[in-house]
């Protein structure tokens, strides 16, 4: 499952420091404006009726309990004043008149932006936009009041109710009811300056927290950038890459945690190293040393083996035995010297042009496994290759078939411009899933019981190492018709790096 596609450190950083200034600027900004625009409409909201009760007041005694028309005129005209805003008001009494009254004095302007035109329809000559509820407090003897939309704009709707005082100081309700219309523009224009006050103040917030948020990643990020290099160095085999401690943080002690342990890495793989040297230079002495009496026991062994007919049973037998462990005994030998050169580094190519098909014919013919394996040798193959490694590659893998799998075995080979492949194929119960892994590995052995049986277990493992020398590759699958699959695959022209010839090695 593939991993999901996530941001960057940096990119989450400026994420949190923006959300992070976003909702803190929202926050703060539009707590103040809520407030200032509340205190705004309140402050122009209590001034307003300050100023109509006290207009109001400075007209009792009422000229009559009854009044008409042109007393409801003198009202309504008592109740405006255009310094204040306050420039449109209506007088109603019970059901049947009211009046609007503008002082002849007001200046003339568009309706509801702060003044109505003579004659003009306002907000309160029209009783529908007063809500029932008003009505019924200013009816019932208390002044109210309401904000609302006139024609797109905002209006003040205040009411106030005329009291009759009666000589014993008591008071009722005359029925006489007065509504005035103050346009509250300049306070909405004052509120929509808050506004854009305060989205100006957090677009700033925001300019200045990813300022910030740059600054912020690019110290936090410096180092983390520091340690992933090293890091990737050291996983490349840079085992003296150190990160330089700089302060006292955790990023500090991260950098102090790293450069511990690749100092002890360092160490570990500098012991295993020098245990791996000493093993193979100790595999390499001794299989040296074992050549010479290796060579007279060989020499004795081929004696005992021709006098083996003609002695009784039983040493015959042990003479047969000696005669093919000495055997068994020198192919090991031979094999860890040439596993030993490899690991010393000192294994080289000695290159020639060869006829890649007469060579696969000679290694075959040369065992006696012409009649046993079936081939398929493309004519014209030619390769500049070293003909004795790539013999050795082939003994293993078709003695390995003929061994272990089952006939027929076949060696196939083919070529282009890039590669030359060699496929030797066996027709047996192929190889277990999790052997196919270790096939390669060195002294491995499928089963248990071939632990005694002939054969190093160095055999594929020295294969597969000439055909790295040569540059290519040595691989194996099943088949899906049953049998294994070995395929070599080989550069048509092979280089030695080195330049070195070596002729030595088993044969």
């Amino acid at each position: 499952m593939a991993p999901r596609p996530s941001l960057g450190l940096r990119a989450r950083l400026l994420f949190a420091f923006t959300l992070l200034s976003v909702v803190t600027a929202t926050a703060v900004a539009g707590g103040i404006y809520v407030q200032a625009r509340n205190d705004i409409l309140q402050r122009t909201q209590d001034a307003a009726v300050q100023a109509v009760t006290s207009r109001l007041e400075a007209y009792y005694p009422l000229p009559s309990a009854t009044p008409g028309v042109p007393e409801l005129d003198e009202i309504a005209a008592a109740a405006t004043d255009a310094t204040d805003g306050a420039s449109v008001a209506v007088a109603v009494y019970g059901e049947i008149h009211s009046t609007l009254a503008v002082p002849p004095d007001a200046p003339p302007g568009p309706p509801l932006r702060g003044r109505w035109q003579p004659g003009g329809r306002a907000p309160v000559s029209d009783l529908s936009i007063i809500s029932p509820g008003m009505r019924q407090v200013v009816a019932g003897g208390r002044t109210a009041w309401q904000r609302v939309v006139w024609q797109g704009a905002p209006v003040l709707i205040i009411g106030t109710p005329l009291l009759i005082v009666e000589p014993d100081r008591t008071t009722r309700i005359s029925g006489i009811e007065v509504y005035t219309a103050r346009s509250l523009h300049p306070e909405q224009r004052s509120i929509d300056e808050l506004a854009a006050y305060a989205w100006f103040t957090g677009g700033v917030a925001l300019v200045f927290a990813i300022v910030l948020a740059l600054l912020a990643t690019r110290g936090v990020l410096r180092p983390v950038r520091e340690l992933g290099r090293a890091a990737r160095l050291l996983g490349e085999g840079e085992l003296r890459t150190r990160i330089a401690v700089v302060g006292s943080d955790e990023l500090a002690d991260v950098a102090r945690t790293f450069n511990n342990t690749a100092a002890e890495l360092e160490r570990h793989v500098e012991q295993l190293r020098a245990m791996e040297a000493d093993a193979r230079r100790f595999v390499a002495d001794v299989s040296h040393e074992l050549r010479t009496p290796l060579a007279a026991l060989a020499a004795v062994a081929d004696v005992l083996d021709e006098e083996a007919a003609g002695l009784p049973e039983p040493a015959g037998r042990a003479a047969r035995l000696v005669s093919q462990e000495t055997l068994n005994l020198t192919g090991l030998v031979n094999d860890l010297i040439e596993i030993s050169r490899f690991d010393s580094g000192v294994a080289a190519l000695a290159l020639n042009e060869v006829d890649v098909a007469e060579l696969v014919r000679a290694t075959l013919r040369t065992r006696g496994w012409s009649e046993a394996v079936h081939t398929e040798l493309p004519p014209t193959v030619t390769a500049r290759l070293d003909p004795r490694r790539v013999d050795v590659i082939l003994a293993n893998l078709v003695g390995n078939a003929l061994r272990h799998g089952a006939p027929p075995v076949s060696v196939r080979l083919s070529a282009d411009p890039h590669r030359i492949e060699i496929e030797v194929r066996d027709h047996g119960p192929g190889l277990d899933d999790a052997v196919l892994p270790h096939v390669f590995d060195r002294f491995y052995k499928a089963s248990a019981a071939r632990a005694r049986s002939e054969g190093s277990g160095l055999g594929l493992a020295i294969a597969l190492e000439n055909a790295r020398l040569h540059r290519g590759d040595l691989t194996v699958t099943n088949a899906p018709d049953g049998g294994a699959v070995f395929t070599l695959r080989l550069p048509p022209r092979a280089h030695d790096p080195d330049g070195q010839i070596d002729r030595g090695g088993p044969q």
